[in-house]
C-alpha cells in the first residue's frame, strides 16, 4: 500500500478530514452559531482564518461543525450499506434457488433507482431528517453491494478449497466465516469506500435542498445553499464548503482505488 499513490493521497485526504471532525467534537475557534453583525463578510485574518459569512459567523467553525454532520451521516450510512449488502449477498449465494432469486430481485429493484433519487423521494415524503437520509442511502447502497457480493460469494462457494472443506465436515457457517468472509474482505472494503462517496454526495445534496439535517445544525450542503447568492461578491464563502465536499469524495474514492490496486491480482504488472 505504501507504493500505491492512490492509497497515499486518499489516506491523506480522508485522514485530514477525520482529524478535523474529531477536533470539532471538543473545540472550534468560535461557537458555530455565534452571530457578529460587525464582522459580516470579513476576509481571512488571524482572528477568522477563513473569514466570516453574511451573518458574521466564523466560517472555519462552521466548516468544522459541518464535518461532524456530514461525515457522521456518511459513516452510519456506509455501515448500514455494508451490513445489508454483506448479509443479503452471502445469504443469496448460499441459499436455494428460490430464495436467491427473491433476494436478487428485491436488490435489483433498489439498484434500478439511483441512491440520491431514492433518498430525495423518501425524504421529501417523510420530511427533513438526518436519520431518514442515513437509512435511505444505506439501503440503496446496500442493494448494490449485495448484488456484487452475491456474485463473488457464489464463485468462492464453488471453489475447490470450499468443496474440500465440505468433505472434511465443515459446516456452512464455518465455511462462510473461514473462507467466504476472508476472501470478500478486499471487495467489501472497496465497495464501502464507494458507498461512502455516494453518501457524502447524497447528504450534501439533500442538505443543500433543505431536506437534510434540521436547522440550525451546520452542514456543508446548507452552507452552500445559504452562500450561493453571494458567489459573485464573496466567492470564498462558496469555495470552502465545496472544496471540503470535493476532498471528501475524491479522498474516499482514491482510498478504495488504492486498496484495489494493492489486492487485485489482475492489476499486477
Amino acid at each position: 500500500m505504501r507504493r500505491s499513490l492512490s492509497f497515499s493521497i486518499g489516506a491523506g485526504m480522508t485522514g485530514s478530514l477525520l482529524v478535523i471532525t474529531l477536533a470539532g467534537l471538543v473545540w472550534t475557534p468560535f461557537p458555530p452559531l455565534q452571530v457578529d453583525a460587525q464582522a459580516r463578510f470579513a476576509g481571512p485574518s488571524f482572528s477568522h482564518l477563513l473569514g466570516t459569512d453574511q451573518l458574521g459567523r466564523d466560517v472555519l467553525s462552521n466548516i468544522i461543525a459541518g464535518a461532524r454532520t456530514t461525515l457522521l451521516a456518511t459513516l452510519l450510512a456506509t455501515a448500514i450499506a455494508l451490513a445489508i449488502g454483506t448479509v443479503l449477498g452471502i445469504t443469496a449465494a448460499a441459499s436455494r434457488r428460490w430464495l436467491d432469486d427473491a433476494i436478487m430481485s428485491l436488490a435489483t429493484v433498489f439498484v434500478a433507482f439511483p441512491a440520491l433519487l431514492l433518498a430525495l423521494v423518501i425524504v421529501a415524503a417523510r420530511g427533513p431528517s438526518t436519520v431518514t437520509v442515513v437509512l435511505t442511502v444505506g439501503i440503496a447502497a446496500g442493494a448494490s453491494i449485495a448484488v456484487v457480493t452475491r456474485r463473488e460469494a457464489a464463485d468462492i462457494l464453488h471453489s475447490p478449497f470450499v468443496t474440500a472443506a465440505r468433505y472434511s465436515g465443515s459446516t456452512t457457517w464455518a465455511i462462510i466465516r473461514t473462507h467466504v468472509l476472508r476472501n470478500l474482505l478486499t471487495s467489501l472494503t472497496v465497495q464501502a469506500t464507494g458507498a461512502a462517496s455516494i453518501a457524502i454526495v447524497a447528504e450534501s445534496t439533500l442538505s443543500y435542498l433543505g431536506l437534510g439535517a434540521a436547522p440550525p445544525t451546520p452542514s456543508w450542503g446548507r452552507m452552500l445553499a445559504s452562500t450561493q447568492q453571494y458567489v459573485l461578491v464573496h466567492p470564498l464563502l462558496v469555495l470552502w464548503p465545496a472544496l471540503l465536499i470535493s476532498v471528501a469524495v475524491v479522498g474516499t474514492t482514491l482510498l478504495g482505488d488504492g486498496f484495489r490496486e494493492r489486492h487485485d491480482p489482475t492489476l499486477v504488472l
